[in-house]
């Protein structure tokens, strides 16, 4: 696949130096510190925080500081979301201050509760305004901006390659683009043709996001789209590893388990983790759509009663003992070298 030798060569974005072009995306409620620790140790070439709202990040909100805090990583990116300038700017400080060496702006969300609030990509609906806070955010801080976003609002407003190109002008350092409209949500295929359109408009890196799980789709998702690199979402449910699987075509990624109980401790160490960074109560409920995921994918003839027990119980030790049981008795799991 020639095409897709590229993803493993370095990209500059602003001075910073990524590793390679296989990023994982910022996915709110996922990519916690547990979770791109994990991606970033079988190989993913960037990380994004879960999206913060830079209104309650500069009013100090519970939780937010979980969200921008420095984990340790050779690149901190923290992504975050907003409509009013002088919360951009305040929370892009805020997040520098943390030690982000990159900030991204969310300009793709498509979720009712985000573009309810005209942040996420309801900014693609007003150009100048969503160039206001890009205008804000690069104003305060010295680290490099980057953007993400959709197509368009709809398919009447396919207005990416517009935004890309105003956002470079004001000084943007990388963009991302979903292939979709937000009124598309996640349904239907991800146009990744159109994609190309906003690389045709920019000269700097193009990232092309939506509907990438895979090596081969990766390659086909840069020959159409001509992108600089890709960014993978959703299917990492259950499977940390694949942006570094899709990094590492033709060998292996690091550090995926290889048996059932290589698995289960893998699982097990995910939730000990989550626990630590958010309490024990939060950390429970957080986890429990993480093992309804590692349970659909590698072990989807658990029972149902055992299933339930390990989504509901309020007691760690049990669910502890629940996913080590459910690991032993499924015999081997689906080939995780090839999941990607």
């Amino acid at each position: 696949m020639p095409e897709f030798t590229k993803l493993t060569v370095p990209l500059d974005v602003g001075g910073v130096t990524i590793r390679n072009r296989v990023f994982l995306a910022p996915m709110s409620g996922i990519t916690d510190e547990p979770f791109r620790q994990r991606a970033h140790a079988h190989g993913a070439g960037l990380v994004v925080s879960e999206m913060v709202a830079s209104g309650e990040l500069a009013k100090g909100r519970a939780g937010c500081d979980l969200r921008i805090r420095h984990s340790g990583l050779p690149v901190h990116m923290v992504q975050l979301a907003g409509r009013e300038a002088v919360h951009m700017a305040e929370g892009a400080r805020i997040a520098e201050g943390e030690g982000a060496d990159i900030i991204d702006i969310n300009m793709g969300c498509p979720a009712k509760k985000v573009t309810g609030g005209y942040a996420g990509s309801a900014l693609m609906r007003d150009l100048d305004h969503a160039l206001s806070l890009i205008e804000a955010v690069i104003g305060a801080v010295e680290v490099p901006v980057t953007v993400k976003m959709r197509l368009g609002w709809d398919e009447g407003a396919l207005n990416a390659p517009m935004l890309a190109r105003r956002a470079e002008q004001a000084g943007v350092r990388m963009v991302t683009v979903h292939g979709r409209t937000r009124c598309q949500f996640y349904q239907g295929k991800a146009d990744w043709r159109a994609i190309a359109r906003v690389k045709e408009a920019v000269s700097i890196p193009v990232v092309a996001n939506g509907d990438v799980g895979s090596a081969a789709e990766a390659a086909d998702v840069l020959e159409q789209s001509g992108a600089d690199a890709v960014m993978v979402g959703r299917a990492h449910y259950g499977a940390p590893w694949i942006a570094g699987s899709i990094a590492a075509a033709g060998g292996a990624a690091a550090g995926i388990p290889e048996s059932p109980r290589a698995l289960a401790d893998y699982i097990i160490a995910h939730y000990e983790d989550m626990l630590t960074l958010h309490g024990s109560e939060s950390g429970l409920r957080q986890a429990r759509k993480h093992f309804g995921w590692y349970l659909d994918r590698h072990a989807a003839g658990v029972g149902a009663d055992q299933r339930k027990t390990i989504l509901t119980s309020f007691e760690p030790a049990r669910v502890i003992a629940e996913l080590r049981d459910a690991f032993s008795t499924i015999g081997a799991p689906v080939t995780l070298r090839s999941a990607a």
